[in-house]
């Protein structure tokens, strides 16, 4: 267990324990969600992930079998646990090669019970930001940013309230994924954006005031509040032409290489 917890989360926890710790087809049991990161309110549920046994695993897979979601193991209104069933491979995949907001799942996470040796090191080896490609992956959020900015000009211009908001929650999300990244913070997803943004030590002054303002009024002009504010704090090393560039070849054109676009990741 973790100090922190709520008295009501940490009693389903020792619950849910006690309900799988012996039970052989479950070697494993980690907490996660809001509860493991120390953001949970009064009424949040416990997020778990269960590790089956191969034979097990494939067998739940096989018929779509992949979840628990129990309110009896909880006292509290609206309470209950919800988990997902995983096997060891999923782990050691996760902490080879997977992507932030698979990585960002465990930040904070902590074993309920295990009878798998070595893997409390495993999940500490999961929520680590990837070196690799930190470089690439400032220039793709900065050029996205840079162009949200062009597309709510445009959609200002035809009055196209669907292109406004759009554009606003699209630059909302690849500002705050060039301040993470800066940071070197795993991307949670977009549920989690602006808490762990909240936690970045390095970000424009007023950043989470600024996008909280474009959200609730997706205009030009608080477009151009938030967009400055990223080019005021820093210099990214990119230049209007390479970002146009660099949308047109890495979105517009991502057909030709057969790769996923950015935005659609």
């Amino acid at each position: 267990m973790t100090s922190g917890l709520k008295a009501h989360h940490q009693e389903a926890i020792e619950k849910l324990v006690s309900t799988y710790q012996n039970d052989p087809a479950f070697p494993a049991l980690i907490i996660g969600g809001s509860v493991a990161k120390g953001c949970a309110r009064d009424d949040s549920d416990v997020d778990f992930l269960i590790v089956a046994h191969d034979k097990e695993y494939n067998e739940r897979k096989a018929r779509g079998d992949l979840f628990i979601n129990r309110a009896d193991l909880s006292n509290y209104p609206g309470g209950y646990v919800d988990g997902k069933i995983i096997n060891e491979r999923y782990l050691h995949e996760v902490a080879d090669k997977g992507n932030e907001p698979s990585r960002a799942a465990f930040d904070g996470a902590f074993l309920g019970y295990s009878r798998l040796d070595g893997l409390e090191e495993v999940i500490n080896n999961i929520a680590v930001y990837p070196e690799s490609g930190h470089e690439e992956r400032l220039k793709s959020f900065y050029c996205m940013a840079f162009m949200q900015h062009w597309l709510m000009t445009e959609a200002d211009r035809h009055d196209n309230l669907y292109a406004k908001t759009r554009a606003a929650s699209q630059l909302a999300l690849y500002a705050g994924r060039l301040i993470l990244a800066h940071n070197r913070v795993l991307y949670p997803y977009h549920k989690w954006l602006l808490h762990y943004l909240g936690k970045c030590v390095e970000k424009p002054m007023g950043l989470l005031r600024n996008i909280d303002s474009l959200l609730q009024n997706p205009n030009l002009q608080n477009t151009r509040t938030l967009f400055r504010s990223l080019q005021d704090f820093k210099d990214w090393g990119v230049t209007d032409l390479e970002a146009y560039t660099w949308f047109m070849e890495e979105v517009e054109w991502s057909w030709m290489s057969g790769t996923t676009p950015l935005e659609d990741l």
